[in-house]
């Protein structure tokens, strides 16, 4: 078991607040709530409770339960499947796989229902996946049905031949029209639920190209490009550059201009050698409805 301790910044229901600022979803969070293990200023809160600003939060999580995922029919979008492997176009909000109060509702448990086989490797909980992105980025995911293939893809990725690329909108303007940001990453030490870039000596290596696409007054449309894959690794980087991600409940502003639900980073390209071909194989996928609104929203406003 686990308490996290948070502060409200503003008001807002408890559900929400808590959902963003750890990996559960709205509905792990109500169960929790139900369960007595939500608390608000001392008092036990249910999870349609309004906070206000100051208000002090307590979640209490159980440790994870070692058990199999159980297969649920969840609609997903599989791009891409052959006796090897399948390519995921997975949406905003949903968790790739099972984790502290959140059992229910993941990309494993549909691909569990969905597919005909996935790999053992990461054992039970997490079968067929090779590699992972945040609950509210959306986007491409390779997912391994059986165990070679699931090898030769994890040490494509170890071996940088494998790449990943995501668009993300940041805040301000960005002067450079390309860079590469090279620091040393690990957990922050006054946060354990966030990555911080860390001191030289401390932490991992993580590196990450980017382009800018496009500028508007104050945002501006980049691609990323992942050399290593550290957690939050592209949001930790954009904070780190002076332009966090738009929508980014941990690192970006605290005062949005848009309502949205997480941050506006995608996962749109995936680039990998099939693990019995050999063949190279890329696959894109489209920015969400609610990203392309944003940016035709803001393409008006600077014209």
């Amino acid at each position: 078991m686990q308490t996290l301790r948070f502060t409200a910044d503003a008001a807002c229901r408890a559900d929400v607040f808590l959902s963003a600022r750890t990996d559960l979803t709205r509905s792990a969070v109500k169960k929790l709530a139900d369960a007595d293990m939500v608390w608000g200023n001392g008092v036990n809160l249910k999870a349609g409770a309004m906070l206000k600003a100051g208000d002090e939060v307590e979640i209490c999580i159980p440790d994870p339960v070692p058990s199999a995922a159980k297969p649920e029919n969840i609609p997903i979008d599989i791009l891409y499947e052959d006796d090897d492997l399948a390519v995921v176009n997975k949406p905003q909000g949903m968790t790739v796989h099972a984790g502290a109060g959140n059992y229910e509702g993941t990309l494993v448990n549909a691909l569990l229902y969905r597919l005909s086989s996935l790999s053992g490797i990461n054992g039970e909980v997490r079968p067929g996946i090779v590699h992972r992105i945040d609950k509210d980025t959306s986007g491409l995911l390779v997912v391994a049905k059986n165990d070679r293939a699931h090898l030769s893809l994890s040490e494509q990725i170890a071996k940088k031949t494998a790449r990943r690329e995501y668009v993300a909108l940041l805040e301000g303007v960005v002067k450079e029209d390309a860079g590469h940001i090279k620091t040393q990453m690990g957990r922050d030490k006054k946060n354990r639920l966030k990555q911080a870039v860390l001191p030289a000596g401390e932490g991992r290596t993580a590196e990450t190209d980017f382009v800018v696409l496009e500028r508007f007054r104050a945002y501006t449309l980049a691609r990323f490009s992942l050399k290593t894959g550290r957690t939050h690794q592209i949001r930790v980087h954009a904070k780190y550059m002076g332009h966090p991600v738009v929508g980014d409940p941990l690192y970006g502003y605290k005062n949005q201009k848009f309502h949205l639900n997480g941050q506006l980073l995608h996962a749109f390209r995936l680039t990998f050698l099939h693990p019995t071909t050999g063949e190279e194989m890329t696959f894109e996928a489209p920015m969400p409805a609610y990203f392309e609104q944003i940016l035709d929203r803001l393409r008006k406003e600077s014209s």
